[in-house]
């Protein structure tokens, strides 16, 4: 045998030119699509059918199959979709990753692609050193192109010459003369294949090799493409691991779905695969068989093999479309809901990682703030219930308080380190680097809110233990005070939720100018109290500390408000402030 181990590292090298193409090709689509693929997205939230379209046209930008499921199960376990509502998303997914095959069937095998590639990086490589970012955009793309048939063209002269290397082909032969045993088998090759590759275009393009190379027959190629299909649900099952029961159920629905197709397709393969021969033979210039072994059928099994695993995902979503509900059902059983926590969404779904298009990202780190907002308002009502309520359980409120700004403490670290690995990872445009700052901003300021009220609870607790209480008429106007500041708090958190162009800062402005008038008068009235001995002096002081810290949070939650009104566009003077 005439393959060296240096042959072999050659190989490896050449997948990973490919994988490195394909990646830089991915990453540059996506970049062009913007917040256009966040509306193709805003799709899947209609019905199944718009989903399945969603699924497709996201898998198409972004030439992974991988990258679509891991999304929607990220943006199931952020809340930002249902378990049903993913469902169409995953199962587009398994149609558009069908896309890459065609591409490398129909330009890596049937032309000479590997000049055009090298003509195109030299034409765009300059534009990668553009001050125009759209530019920049479109020739990454380019250039991932390229680099992507380069890789393949290496994988085609790295991989053994069968006639030269006779041994190999009887290796493989001894595996692929048992007939449907050797299709059972090399469905768990291709399963292994992905689960190595990490990548179903990658598994798919040496699947095609393969098959091109003499390799393996047509019913072996497609047997490993149905593992395949089945070793691409794993990525997105990893990632749930960290995720919600509903992640869980997404991840679940995806590997139960793509095993139930296999398992009807492996039914009925050899009719299938030889209507897939008949069409080959009908629609080519050259109507050789692709059943055989005939070195003459290899480019047109190329294109069969593509033709076979659009087909099949294509059958699989129309046949079991009208079973996704029972399907559903029996994963909602498997993966029962445990209770309120499965709902709380926060400090989970950004551990799944950062997504490949950064505009994602952020929308994801700003689903993340929103929950922050929540909570100060969480924290508002206790406070609230822990100053005026004395049948309330103190200890069980203080505890809660507690556990709520440690959250908070995590949660801003959380954001905050996200928001870094996405411009770490990406160069990003400007106005979506302004938005991150802003964000940024957001959350410190929250977290210094949520700081606050804990030291509200303590100074309230200490008061408790001193035995000490304010007059009533103190208390009514710190209740006031509460009051207004609660409506500045709830219309913070809507502002969060809000797009910039929708947040009324003038609104915001006057509801935090009316803690300030209150700060004011009942500062004055606080002072009129201790001249007249109305209070004690440790009640008087814990009175004013608590006044002035509440006055801070009204001015921290209209720095949250001026920040709302910045994220979604560029920075701009707020009305009616310095």
């Amino acid at each position: 045998m005439t393959y060296s181990f240096f042959d072999f590292l050659q190989l490896i090298g050449a997948l990973g030119i490919f994988i490195f193409g394909m990646k830089i090709f991915s990453e540059g689509l996506q970049k062009i699509a913007g917040n256009r693929l966040k509306g193709i997205l805003s799709g899947m939230t209609r019905n199944r059918l718009t989903g399945v379209l969603t699924g497709l046209g996201t898998t198409a930008i972004t030439q992974s199959s991988t990258t679509t499921t891991v999304m929607a199960v990220s943006f199931v376990n952020a809340g930002l979709l249902s378990f049903v509502q993913s469902t169409g998303v995953i199962m587009g997914a398994n149609i558009g990753t069908t896309i890459t095959a065609w591409i490398v069937a129909l330009f890596g095998f049937k032309m000479q692609i590997t000049p055009i590639a090298m003509a195109l990086i030299g034409i765009f490589f300059a534009f990668l050193f553009s001050k125009n970012q759209r530019w920049r955009n479109i020739a990454e793309t380019m250039v991932g192109f390229g680099i992507l048939f380069i890789g393949l063209e290496f994988i085609k002269n790295g991989v053994p010459d069968i006639r030269s290397n006779p041994e190999l082909l009887s290796f493989l032969n001894t595996f692929s003369e048992y007939g449907y045993l050797s299709l059972i088998l090399f469905v768990a090759i291709g399963t292994i294949l992905t689960l190595v590759m990490q990548s179903s275009s990658a598994a798919s393009a040496i699947t095609l090799v393969m098959l091109f190379e003499g390799w393996i027959s047509f019913p072996i190629a497609a047997a490993m493409v149905l593992g395949e299909n089945i070793g691409t649900t794993v990525t997105a099952n990893i990632a749930a691991m960290v995720g919600n029961v509903h992640a869980k159920r997404a991840a679940r629905f995806h590997l139960m779905f793509n095993v139930i197709g296999v398992l009807w397709m492996m039914a009925v393969i050899y009719p299938v695969l030889n209507g897939i021969d008949l069409v080959v033979q009908t629609f080519s210039h050259n109507p050789v068989s692709i059943m055989g072994n005939d070195p003459a059928a290899r480019p047109n099994a190329t294109l069969g093999l593509s033709l076979f695993h659009t087909s099949f995902n294509v059958l699989n979503v129309v046949i079991l479309f009208a079973f996704v509900p029972y399907i559903v059902r029996l994963i909602e059983r498997l993966l029962p809901d445990n209770g309120p926590q499965d709902d709380q969404y926060q400090l989970k779904y950004i551990s799944l990682g950062v997504m490949t298009s950064p505009g994602l990202s952020v929308e994801q780190a700003q689903k993340e703030i929103q929950n922050f907002a929540e909570i100060i308002e969480k924290m508002h009502g206790l406070v609230d219930e822990l100053l005026f309520d004395p049948q309330a359980p103190r200890e069980k409120l203080l505890e809660r308080i507690h556990a709520y700004e440690e959250t908070t403490d995590q949660l801003e670290m959380e954001i905050s380190d996200y928001l870094v690995s996405i411009t770490e990872n990406t160069n990003l445009e400007h106005e979506l680097s302004e938005r991150m700052r802003f964000m940024q901003t957001m959350i410190n300021d929250m977290e210094r809110i949520a700081d606050i009220y804990f030291q509200v609870s303590k100074l309230s607790d200490r008061m408790l233990e001193a035995k000490t209480n304010w007059p009533e008429e103190a208390n009514s106007e710190m209740q006031q005070m509460m009051t207004a500041l609660r409506a500045a708090i709830h219309n913070m958190r809507l502002n969060v939720a809000r797009d910039a162009e929708d947040v009324d800062l003038r609104h915001a402005i006057k509801l935090e100018d009316q803690v300030d008038d209150l700060r004011d008068e009942f500062r004055d009235n606080h002072y009129a109290r201790l001249e007249n001995g109305a209070y004690s002096p440790r009640a008087g002081v814990t009175f004013i500390d608590i006044l002035n810290r509440l006055e801070r949070i009204g001015d921290h939650v209209l720095n949250v408000n001026e920040s709302s009104a910045c994220t979604r566009l560029k920075a701009k003077r707020i009305p009616g402030k310095k």
